[in-house]
């Protein structure tokens, strides 16, 4: 992995990712009006976004609420994957939810996804339900996934 940094997303990212999503999830991607919407929903949101050399190649984001919090996005663009990006984004959201005194963190992933899947498995995460035809248009089933923090990270 060559030099990325994270740092907190700016409104001035929000053309970028947009355009990341679209590559990235054409069936669903978030719009730049979505993101806006994100972005408002501060402080219960949070996204960092990973940047090498000057650009954005790769976010994700919590939704906090009492003491769980929910893994909204984790991606990276498809020419920096398999690098370590997906995991650095994924520990950072890991150690913003021990901060803010979660007790577990919770995600969706399409079922077909096998490179998210290992990600959060690698990441201490394990299925504890399937949702049936969560994401369309495909009828894809959706696991939930939760990885409970450690009293040691929390």
């Amino acid at each position: 992995m060559s030099d990325v940094t994270l740092r907190e997303l700016e409104w001035t990212d929000l053309a970028t990712l947009a355009a990341m999503e679209r590559e990235l999830f054409a069936d669903d991607a978030w719009s730049e009006q979505t993101w806006w919407a994100e972005l408002a929903g501060r402080p219960r949101r949070d996204y960092v976004v990973a940047v090498a050399d000057g650009d954005v190649v790769g976010y994700a984001g919590l939704d906090v609420s009492g003491d769980v919090a929910d893994v909204m996005t984790v991606a990276t663009a498809p020419t920096q994957q398999r690098k370590g990006i997906g995991r650095l984004l994924l520990d950072d959201l890991v150690h913003r939810a021990a901060f803010r005194g979660c007790e577990a963190l919770i995600l969706e992933v399409r079922a077909d996804n096998d490179a998210a899947r290992n990600l959060y498995e690698r990441g201490g995460f394990e299925v504890i339900s399937v949702r049936r035809r969560y994401y369309q248009p495909g009828d894809v089933d959706a696991l939930v996934m939760r990885r409970l923090l450690t009293e040691g990270e929390r």
